[in-house]
């Protein structure tokens, strides 16, 4: 987020997470004060409005609170938590396109409502990061997909070749309700605290059609699901998750199927030598108690030595390296990251752009800037040559359409012009920084 946590807010933090990585019984009774702390709900409004977003069902923006006070605001919010007066608004459901195909459900909570998130997060996240199993890499305190991405490389670099490929279905939306907040009272006693996660599941979700009129769904006779969007929801999906991955190290399943787990909030991928087939079937009978389903479809077992997998964006498998005419396993950005790149680059170079250059440049390097600040891990090379050939193409033919070129553009805008003078980033791969993470 960029923001820098006080030191008192990170002092406690640190209390917290001390007090539950000695004492994994203990249980947390007064909380519920430490949420609506004038100095963590002004630093969880900080946090929201460096994350940005849109408006909720009530329209409120983060210039129109500014525009009326925020002190008054987050004082507001304060007095309505300590009076335990507070009641979510409905959460603004809306449709966005899946990365692989498809449209999934993506939840806006009001801003204030986002704040108080932030501000329950705050609190809980140390508690809760304490118990989280280490193989998890999703939505954690320094932890990253690529740290992730490091571990399947090397456990494939190990011999764990045979590759369960693992996909949950909706998992977000088919997160059973009690048995979450089972795993949230395992720590948490404070009833104040467990109202407000309570309401915040059963927050009822706002559909508008075109015309802006809206439809309710969910509400108090949910039973399950929480919407992505949400600020608490990742903690909480982390959090249910880990049931699965503590209950494989619980049972010896490293030992029993020479396997290893590699998980990112939903997406996860089972490593094994072979015993793969085995583990998958225990996997999908764990995954039914667990009130989970494996997408069929999705999920399968990947012979990582003589064929690929997808995660998290790479391809892993044998790559052919030139020079010494020799295979080796390794990582490359996956074919289908490369084009969802192209894609978006043609959208933001489209004819009809009217912005002027510098801004249309801007927006580029910055989708550039971060697509080249993931995917810098393993082999690069051949992703990074189709990347800086389409993105000279389509910014040079973007320039001859807007300034009426008869030609193609070639001798006016060469290549290094457009990475020189006109000041659009060269694609390059940014250096990795390995961690070593427990």
């Amino acid at each position: 987020m960029g923001l820098q946590t006080p030191v008192k807010i990170r002092t406690f933090q640190r209390k917290l997470y001390l007090k539950a990585k000695a004492e994994p019984d203990f249980r947390f009774y007064l909380l519920y004060d430490k949420i609506h702390r004038a100095d963590i709900l002004r630093h969880a409004y900080r946090l929201a409005k460096a994350n940005d977003g849109s408006a909720g069902v009530d329209g409120m923006t983060f210039e129109h609170v500014e525009s009326e006070g925020l002190d008054e605001w987050l004082s507001g919010i304060r007095k309505e938590l300590r009076a335990k007066a507070y009641s979510p608004q409905p959460v603004l459901g809306v449709m966005i396109l899946k990365p692989g195909g498809g449209r999934r459900p993506l939840g806006i909570p009001t801003i204030g409502d986002r704040v108080i998130q932030t501000a329950a997060k705050l609190v809980l996240e140390p508690i809760f990061e304490a118990d989280l199993e280490p193989n998890a890499y999703g939505y954690r305190p320094k932890r990253s997909a690529l740290d992730a991405i490091r571990m399947v490389h090397e456990l494939l670099c190990k011999g764990y070749t045979d590759v369960v490929d693992a996909d949950l279905s909706k998992y977000f939306d088919t997160i059973p309700h009690s048995e979450l907040m089972q795993c949230v009272a395992r720590r948490i006693v404070d009833r104040n605290v467990l109202r407000l996660i309570k309401l915040w599941l059963k927050a009822p979700v706002e559909n508008r059609d075109k015309g802006g009129r809206g439809q309710m769904s969910g509400g108090r006779k949910s039973k399950k699901g929480t919407p992505q969007g949400g600020v608490v929801s990742p903690l909480l999906a982390n959090l249910y998750m880990n049931r699965f991955l503590r209950y494989w190290r619980v049972k010896g399943c490293n030992e029993v199927f020479r396997a290893q787990v590699v998980s990112y909030a939903d997406d996860f991928v089972i490593l094994s030598r072979g015993k793969a087939d085995e583990a998958l079937q225990w996997t999908s009978a764990v995954m039914d108690r667990l009130g989970l389903k494996l997408n069929q479809d999705k999920t399968a077992v990947r012979d990582a030595y003589n064929g690929n997998f997808d995660f998290l964006g790479y391809t892993f498998g044998r790559i052919w390296f030139r020079k010494n005419g020799r295979w080796y396993i390794g990582a490359s950005p996956s074919k289908t990251s490369v084009k969802r790149l192209k894609q978006k680059v043609r959208t933001m170079l489209r004819p009809c752009e009217k912005g002027a250059w510098p801004d249309v440049r801007d927006r580029l390097n910055a989708l550039l800037r971060g697509w080249c600040t993931y995917f810098c891990y393993g082999t690069t090379q051949i992703a990074y040559r189709a990347v800086e050939r389409n993105v000279y193409n389509r910014v040079r033919r973007f320039l001859v359409s807007r300034h009426k070129v008869r030609s193609r553009g070639i001798h006016r805008f060469p290549s290094q012009r457009v990475f020189g003078e006109l000041g659009v980033l060269l694609p390059r791969p940014r250096k990795f920084a390995a961690r070593r993470v427990p």
